[in-house]
C-alpha cells in the first residue's frame, strides 16, 4: 500500500483510540478513512483490473460461466447447467461486461446490459416484477424500447472476493494462492462490484440509453451510496431470489452525487469502454 496512505491511517487510527471511535470527531475520523482507502482504490483499481465489453463468443462464454459458478453452483438460485453456461432468454438482446485481472488474463466478474431494441422484448424487471414498480412516471413501460435497459446478473467468482485474512481457509472455500495476487491487489477485489456497475454505467452512456433498472437488495444500494451511487428507488421490496425492491438511475443521477475520486474511476472505465464498437 502506498507508505502516504499507512502513515495517514496510522495517524488517524491513534485520534481515534484517544477520542472515542463513536463520539462526533472519532466518525468523523472514521469517514475520512474510508475516503482515503476509496481515493487509493480508485487509483489503483485501472493498475491491475480492466472492463472488457463481451462482444466475441469466447468472452460472452466466460461471462456465461461465471454466472453459473455463482447463481447455479454456489448461490443455487438456477438449475445446474451441463455445459456450465448460465444463459436465458434476455441474452439474446443483451451485451455483457466483464473485469479482467491484468496480471492472470482471468476474469473477476461479469454483469450484462439487457438491451431491448423491438415491443416484445421486455426487461427482466418487466417479465417478473412490473407490479414492483410503483412510480408512475419512471416506469419502463412509459419509454421506447431503445431508451431503456436493465443492469442484471452482475456475478464476482468467489476467489476475488476473499480477502488476505482468508487465504488459509482452505481449497474448498475459494482461498486465494498468496503467491498468485499482492496485497495492493486484494485491496481493490471488494470494489469490483463497483467496478462492474461503473462498466455498465459506460456502456449505458457510450449507448446513449436514457433509463436504467436494476433489482437488487436494499442494502446493496445503501453501500453503493458509500461512493455517491444513488439509486431511486421506484417500488417496494419484494422477495425475489431473496428481499429485492427495483431501483432507478439515469446519468444524470449518477455524476450528480458521484464522489470526485469514483468519478474518476467512472473516466478511466469510460475511456476504456469507449474503445469498443456501439452495438
Amino acid at each position: 500500500m502506498d507508505q502516504s496512505l499507512v502513515a495517514n491511517k496510522t495517524i488517524i487510527g491513534r485520534v481515534k483510540s484517544i477520542v472515542g471511535r463513536d463520539s462526533k470527531l472519532g466518525k468523523a475520523l472514521g469517514g475520512l478513512e474510508k475516503l482515503q482507502e476509496a481515493k487509493f482504490i480508485s487509483k489503483h483499481f485501472s493498475e491491475f483490473l480492466e472492463p472488457v465489453v463481451a462482444q466475441s463468443e469466447n468472452t460472452r462464454t466466460e461471462s456465461f460461466n461465471i454466472r453459473h459458478k455463482v447463481y447455479c453452483e454456489e448461490l443455487e438460485f438456477e438449475p445446474l447447467k451441463n455445459n456450465c453456461l448460465e444463459t436465458d432468454e434476455f441474452d439474446k438482446f443483451s451485451s455483457p461486461c466483464l473485469i479482467r485481472h491484468k496480471g492472470s488474463g482471468h476474469y473477476a466478474g461479469t454483469v450484462r446490459l439487457v438491451r431491448p431494441q423491438i415491443e416484445n422484448q421486455l426487461l427482466p424487471i418487466e417479465k417478473y416484477c412490473i407490479n414492483s414498480i410503483t412510480h408512475e412516471t419512471l416506469n419502463p413501460r412509459n419509454f421506447a424500447r431503445k431508451d431503456i435497459c436493465e443492469i442484471s446478473r452482475l456475478a464476482v467468482p468467489l476467489e476475488f472476493r476473499k480477502r488476505q485474512m482468508d487465504r488459509f481457509s482452505g481449497a474448498a472455500t475459494g482461498v486465494i494462492n498468496e503467491h498468485t495476487y499482492s496485497e495492493n491487489e486484494l485491496r481493490c477485489f471488494p470494489f469490483i462490484a463497483i467496478g462492474l456497475y461503473f462498466s455498465a454505467a459506460a456502456l449505458v452512456m457510450h449507448n446513449n440509453i436514457k433509463h436504467t433498472y436494476v433489482m437488487m437488495e436494499p442494502r446493496l444500494a445503501r453501500s453503493m451510496r458509500f461512493v455517491g451511487i444513488q439509486f431511486e428507488q421506484v417500488g417496494p421490496v419484494i422477495d425475489y431470489h431473496g428481499r429485492r425492491a427495483p431501483y432507478y438511475i439515469n446519468p444524470s443521477l449518477l455524476y450528480a452525487n458521484l464522489r470526485p475520486s469514483f468519478k474518476i474511476m467512472l473516466k478511466n472505465i469510460q475511456h476504456q469502454v469507449e474503445k469498443y464498437p456501439r452495438d
